[in-house]
């Protein structure tokens, strides 16, 4: 091994020859992006050490593009440049990101937990895409950034969530006195991925663990969503009304759902095996409830015992039962109060899906007479 390579998040810079600069990185893909937009830089396989011309510009490259703070200079070099030597005494080379700020307006406006963690991860990618030195936040910057995240197969979804988190960044944190300008991508339509009534019910019998058929039983009988089924709390469960409610579901709002009698049944038989206090399902620290991953990985297990070749997650129940209310006749707007969604246009998606008025229409190569 290099006797400069690190294992830190150091960046060390050494002088290589008269003309050339030795780069050590640590594996990051935010510092190896960095790199690679310096003019005239070289990766050496060998020595697993960047190179980039010992010359004014491609020094003032190297700086716009680190932290100071990240970067440690060899005792030959810095006597040498003065540039590095200004950079690395001053505190204009430090990055001044925080997410602490984000976080606070986020949590001050009533964000979840999932959409403060999201918008502070998407600012801080976009950020660390910006040269140290020219951090201002402009439409431009936002608009080329977003296009590259485009060009990398990145969903529309996911892009147009990240102009929503600069957009809160700029205004709530940065206090911007005029908004960013953007283009947002034409939201993607897809359709829901639906599991037939045999699937689930060939999903439902493969599972003997109690607590996973319990857990499985109330998402799809009850439509939830995975965060919303690990905070089930025993209080949730309406006995006499027939009734679950979901505490701060999407949007902070509270909503009522069916308890169908069979998923009861296998509640009251769990909850005397396992005796759960305050959640409904625990985790392994009785004062936390069980992780959404956790779940998800059960569901995941039970899918490939059943034999089910469809590529879904557990999130297909909450789909599957949505689209088998209503081939069975149910309301779309009960079924839109039973899922918690605000707009009737997001329930309609199951109409898509929906088999029933499809098996009803004859395709018209049934009804040509193709006999010799």
């Amino acid at each position: 091994m290099n006797e400069h390579a690190t294992t830190t998040e150091t960046i060390t810079i050494t002088k290589g020859s008269a003309e050339l600069l030795h780069i050590y990185i640590p594996y990051n893909l935010v510092y190896i992006e960095r790199i690679r937009r310096i003019k005239g830089r070289t990766w050496e396989s060998k020595q697993k050490v960047w190179i980039i011309p010992y010359t004014t510009s491609a020094i003032q490259e190297f700086m716009n593009q680190f932290d100071s703070e990240d970067v440690q200079i060899a005792p030959e070099l810095w006597v040498e440049s003065e540039d590095l030597q200004q950079w690395k005494t001053s505190s204009k080379g430090s990055n001044a990101w925080s997410k602490e700020p984000l976080q606070k307006a986020l949590t001050l406006r009533g964000y979840s937990r999932k959409t403060i963690k999201a918008y502070c991860n998407q600012v801080e990618r976009f950020l660390s895409s910006l040269a140290l030195k020219d951090t201002d936040v402009t439409s431009s910057k936002v608009q080329t950034y977003c296009l590259g995240l485009l060009e990398q197969g990145i969903s529309h979804s996911s892009v147009n969530q990240t102009i929503s988190a600069i957009r809160f960044y700029c205004k709530h944190v940065l206090h911007h006195p005029t908004e960013i300008q953007y283009i947002r991508p034409k939201k993607q339509i897809k359709l829901p991925k639906v599991m037939s009534e045999k699937e689930v019910a060939q999903l439902l019998k493969s599972v003997t663990n109690l607590k996973h058929k319990t857990i499985l039983f109330l998402t799809y009988s009850s439509g939830l969503r995975v965060g919303e089924v690990v905070r089930l709390q025993c209080s949730d469960l309406d006995i006499e009304r027939q009734t679950l409610i979901v505490r701060h579901g999407k949007g902070q709002k509270d909503r009522r759902t069916l308890l169908s009698n069979l998923a009861w049944e296998i509640v009251q038989e769990y909850i005397t095996e396992y005796r759960p206090n305050r959640w409904l399902f625990p985790g392994q620290a009785s004062d936390r409830h069980l992780t959404e991953r956790s779940v998800q990985k059960v569901f995941e297990e039970a899918r490939q015992r059943a034999g089910i070749v469809k590529k879904v997650s557990i999130h297909a129940l909450r789909h599957s039962f949505a689209t088998h209310l209503l081939e069975n006749g149910t309301d779309l707007r009960y079924i839109q109060e039973l899922l918690g969604h605000t707009s009737a246009r997001t329930t309609q998606r199951y109409t898509h899906v929906s088999m029933k008025n499809i098996q009803r229409i004859q395709s018209p190569l049934d009804r040509l007479d193709l006999g010799e």
